[in-house]
């Protein structure tokens, strides 16, 4: 028998892997598209940004743009929206019938009416936009998205995906002691679900799982100014999607248009103690990425600027 499980979450091996679809900002060039990174946990795909350009993207990809089930965007800028349009109507056409959720900030209920409208276009599957602003948690089955203010000069947000905690090792000697048949009781208990046993002993996870493992968090910054507020937002990441438009000697022309250099973010990564960063929306005026890679390594050398159609596994933490 079960009882109500407690706020973990229910796989420990579900895969969890970040495609970079679109590394480059303010307009698409020959190497890199503008921005929308993809990240595909177990079947679904969750799509941050989505950039002119985005649809086309995904069928360079190894990806199905069908399996997206939530798109987040972090402001209104055309590099990180103007994608939608033909993404939306290219999943109609595609017989797409499960419903889409689409997050961004104040105003995406009433741009998504406008996107839905474009043409002739009618929408035969349900899109639900919702407006999200600072410290909203968005809540998902095994994971949480948390919703940060950026500072872009115009209503722009970050978002954090954070799974729930994983249950620790199960100690089988100790369940077999407690009168615990081996099967499907055994599973119930390494999802982290209390059971009761054939002898009607009430068993907690707690009573043969070790400490809770932690689950995988993953941060993407959108657009924004280097801020305070970005360091404790990404503790202990596994991984710090961050925005680097500039290298440093163009940190004033980075701070007039909001944008971040690849010095400052990097400086954000350790300050974080984040595992790795990757550096993206990098400026059409870099040719080489290596000027952009190189600065941020001075100062966290777990940097990396993607290119795109790249792909980064998030391993499970031991």
């Amino acid at each position: 028998m079960l009882l109500p499980e407690n706020k973990m979450s229910t796989s420990t091996m579900t895969q969890l892997q970040i495609y970079f679809l679109g590394t480059g900002g303010s307009w698409p060039t020959v190497k890199r598209n503008v921005s929308s990174v993809a990240i595909k946990r177990g079947k679904e795909i969750l799509l941050f940004d989505c950039g002119e350009g985005t649809q086309r993207q995904f069928q360079k990809s190894d990806l199905s743009y069908m399996q997206i089930t939530s798109v987040f965007i972090t402001h209104f800028h055309g590099d990180h929206f103007l994608g939608l349009p033909g993404l939306l109507q290219t999943m109609q056409l595609n017989d797409r019938n499960e419903p889409l959720d689409i997050y961004g900030p104040k105003g995406m209920i009433e741009l998504t009416k406008q996107l839905v409208s474009l043409g002739y276009f009618k929408p035969n599957y349900p899109i639900r936009a919702h407006e999200v602003k600072d410290g909203d948690k968005i809540l998902f089955d095994g994971y949480d998205v948390e919703v940060l203010k950026a500072n872009h000069g115009i209503p722009s947000l970050s978002f954090s995906l954070v799974e729930y905690e994983r249950p620790g090792k199960f100690n089988k000697p100790k369940a077999l002691e407690l009168g615990i048949p081996e099967g499907p009781l055994f599973s119930h208990l390494q999802r982290g679900k209390t059971i009761i046993t054939p002898n009607g002993s009430t068993i907690t996870p707690d009573m043969v799982l070790g400490p809770p493992r932690p689950g995988r968090k993953i941060v993407f910054s959108g657009d924004t100014r280097p801020t305070e507020s970005m360091i404790s937002f990404c503790d202990h990441a596994d991984v710090l999607i961050h925005e680097a438009t500039f290298e440093s000697s163009l940190e004033d022309i980075a701070y007039q248009y909001g944008h971040t250099t690849a010095k400052q973010a990097a400086q954000i990564a350790r300050e974080g103690s984040v595992e790795t960063l990757y550096l993206i929306h990098i400026s059409p005026r870099y040719l080489d990425y290596r000027v952009i890679q190189n600065e941020a390594r001075e100062i966290f050398p777990n940097s990396f600027v993607p290119k795109d159609f790249d792909m980064a596994d998030v391993p499970l933490k031991k």
